[in-house]
């Protein structure tokens, strides 16, 4: 290829759309090195912040979801929307891509919209089993659909489908270590069973509170805990005493850094049952039990973790029931090591590590012939 590249990207919202735009955005750069990036997001999201930080360009438009909790707020919507769609041809128009590739989220839906209808090849990659609305919309006009979940043909054109996977950090694919050895990292015990808890960097208070609840049975039973709170409860769970009396047995972080240093460690992983989160957990390979968000959009969290739990590779526990079964799962899984290999095995299906890698071949045969 002699030309200099030229791409456009839109994602948002949540790191759930962000990062894997960001990781096919670092998949073309390391392919070609001289290729040119500009990011589409919305102004006010967490993409305008994080997209520079990875060291791309972006340009934010002024638009925004449909606000179903208060009805009053939607009225200036298809200003917004008109507005975003005139500034997106304005952007596509003056850089003028060779393809665009869109992740969800607000800004993807006019981006995406207007490359299609000027006649730019287009790309979706969707990370959960049911579809965001944008990219169902936009999916019938692109040249490709990157899916993470199989028998997604009933959202999308069936052949546009392609199940790659999601693209997922570079550190969680080739940082995986041998699990006495990352326990020994973290100074734990080799001979202990060991359970990750992970809620996102936010945290998640079901499950902090979760284990607060069952402290006395985690103590009795010796188990170690890697416990990741997030910002949201951090500070009063780390000076409470309960907590403080077991540091042998409870390692309580705010944000873990080294991601693959802990999935390796883990014997048992307790998660949030987001997309990127999934890709991860499959791609370590560890017994999972899956938490789902229940306020996630169309709640598709429980329909992630479902297309895991169907084919014995998680189990779930619905947050509404985190008191009657949380335990009693966990309690399940820690003891029986035959099925906790059984689980991790059938994880396998869902591990696609070289996502990134695989949709990148796709989009260049199909935009470059």
């Amino acid at each position: 290829m002699n030309k200099k590249l030229k791409i456009l990207l839109s994602g948002g919202g949540t790191g759930g759309h962000i990062f894997p735009a960001i990781a096919i955005a670092d998949e073309i750069r390391r392919r070609f090195p001289d290729a040119e990036f500009l990011f589409i997001g919305a102004n006010g999201k967490m993409e305008m912040e994080k997209v520079p930080q990875a060291g791309y360009k972006i340009e934010g438009l002024n638009i925004a979801g449909f606000d179903r909790g208060n009805l009053l707020k939607n009225i200036g919507l298809p200003f917004k929307l008109i507005s975003s769609l005139l500034k997106a041809k304005k952007i596509i128009k003056e850089f003028k891509p060779d393809f665009a590739v869109g992740t969800g989220g607000f800004a993807s839906g006019p981006a995406l919209f207007m490359a299609a209808k000027m006649g730019i090849p287009t790309f979706i990659q969707e990370q959960n089993s049911l579809p965001g609305k944008t990219n169902t919309a936009n999916g019938k006009k692109a040249k490709a659909i990157f899916t993470a979940y199989p028998d997604m043909e009933k959202f999308f054109p069936n052949s546009k489908v392609f199940f790659l996977g999601n693209p997922i950090r570079e550190n969680i694919v080739s940082g995986m270590q041998e699990t006495s050895q990352a326990k020994d990292k973290l100074g734990l015990d080799k001979n202990k069973l060991t359970i990750l808890s992970v809620g996102g960097s936010l945290g998640s208070r079901t499950l902090n509170n979760g284990w607060k609840e069952n402290l006395d049975k985690l103590q009795e039973k010796g188990y170690q805990l890697i416990w990741q709170t997030g910002k949201l409860d951090y500070k009063e769970l780390s000076s409470e005493p309960g907590i403080s009396n077991l540091k042998s047995q409870i390692q309580i972080k705010e944000f873990i850094k080294d991601m693959e240093t802990a999935y390796s460690a883990a014997d048992v992983i307790v998660s949030r049952a987001g997309a990127i989160a999934i890709s991860e957990l499959a791609v370590a390979q560890k017994s999972v039990i899956l938490v789902p968000f229940p306020f996630a959009a169309e709640d598709h969290q429980t329909k992630n973790a479902m297309n895991l739990v169907e084919k014995n590779a998680a189990r779930m526990v619905k947050d509404s029931e985190m008191k009657e079964k949380f335990w009693k799962t966990l309690s399940e899984v820690c003891e029986d090591e035959n099925l906790r290999k059984e689980m991790s095995e059938n994880l396998r299906y869902f591990a696609k590590p070289n996502a990134a890698k695989e949709i990148v071949d796709e989009i260049l045969k199909a935009s470059t012939g």
